[in-house]
């Protein structure tokens, strides 16, 4: 019998919950796991009762070739990792695992070193997740202990000049 081990399991589940999302240039989901139970699921999408970029038809951050790690403010979407986080309690978040999924719409391919972008890691690190991992083809995956984004803050560097 050949079985999907279980990190790739909840990775599964996270790419399914991917494909609700609204984005018009990337899908991702995310699911949040504690003592093997999902907690709380999430996907990129507008926030409640505002129109979705695949409902209107247009990206503002693709119109304007906003490169991608950048200038999310600009962006109509809730990520998939704030959604998952938002509908779930802190109780079950404190030492969870999340897993975390994305697919690129021009190619259909995962997004290569897809990752947390610096607001998701914020609200990652203050929800008490322990784990985030993030599959980078349909059998491999980066396990990232959230406690690396405590030491190595990258809000510290010098961006630019700011």
């Amino acid at each position: 019998m050949n079985r999907v081990d279980r990190i790739n399991y909840y990775l599964n589940m996270a790419e399914t919950a991917g494909q609700r999302g609204t984005c018009i240039r990337k899908k991702y989901g995310a699911i949040i796991v504690k003592n093997d139970r999902i907690v709380s699921t999430g996907y990129v999408g507008a926030p409640r009762k505002r129109k979705n970029c695949c409902d209107i038809g247009r990206c503002l951050r693709e119109e304007l070739k906003i490169p991608s790690g950048e200038r999310y403010e600009l962006c109509r979407s809730v990520h998939a990792e704030a959604n998952a986080i938002i509908n779930a309690s802190k109780e079950e978040m404190d030492g969870a695992t999340m897993f975390l999924v994305g697919i690129d719409l021009k190619t259909g391919d995962y997004v290569v070193n897809a990752n947390c972008c610096s607001m998701c890691k914020r609200l990652v690190i203050n929800s008490g997740i322990a784990k985030v991992i993030i599959r980078d083809t349909k059998e491999k995956y980066r396990i990232i202990e959230v406690e690396e984004w405590i030491k190595n803050d990258e809000s510290l560097e010098n961006h630019r000049g700011y």
